[in-house]
């Protein structure tokens, strides 16, 4: 079965999914764990000029130029220091490798396709084209992240296939 048959109208897996969770100013999202290739701590990143101001730059992973993107500023969140629990984590998008830089990783969410819902309409002035929903998981809520239309755009290359 490809990816796709299992996949309803909301863009959410029918069946459950994992995610790995992580924090950006006390608030928890997840991304699918299928897309991460590794989560590294925090360490040198050659700023670039010209670039947006979530682009931090670029690193070297084992001879790949990776380009690193700090969610908080993505995010429009205010910016902070970056910490010793501050990870970069390493996500593929289409044939692109991405480095995310968030606060904190949390774990590993195993989400049922019960305790999924779409991300609520919000209005024409917020874009929430980036979420791909909502887990609710006993008394969290954790926003479920659409990596392609995240990075994609704020890479400045459209949506990545």
């Amino acid at each position: 079965m490809s990816r796709t048959d299992n996949v309803n109208s909301t863009g959410l897996a029918a069946d459950g999914s994992q995610f790995l969770t992580f924090l950006l100013e006390e608030e928890e999202y997840g991304l699918e764990i299928l897309r991460v290739q590794e989560i590294k701590g925090y360490s040198k990143i050659t700023p670039l000029p010209n670039t947006p101001r979530e682009v931090k730059g670029v690193m070297n992973l084992r001879g790949s130029v990776v380009p690193i993107i700090d969610l908080r500023a993505r995010f429009g969140l205010r910016e902070a220091e970056y910490t010793r629990f501050t990870v970069i984590i390493v996500v593929t998008v289409g044939t692109k490798i991405v480095g995310l830089v968030v606060d904190a990783v949390s774990d590993v969410l195993n989400v049922e396709a019960k305790e999924m819902v779409p991300t609520p309409d919000l209005g024409a002035g917020v874009d929430t084209s980036f979420l791909t929903g909502i887990a609710r998981t006993g008394d969290r809520l954790v926003s479920l992240l659409n990596i392609d239309r995240l990075v994609g755009v704020s890479a400045g290359s459209g949506p990545a296939a």
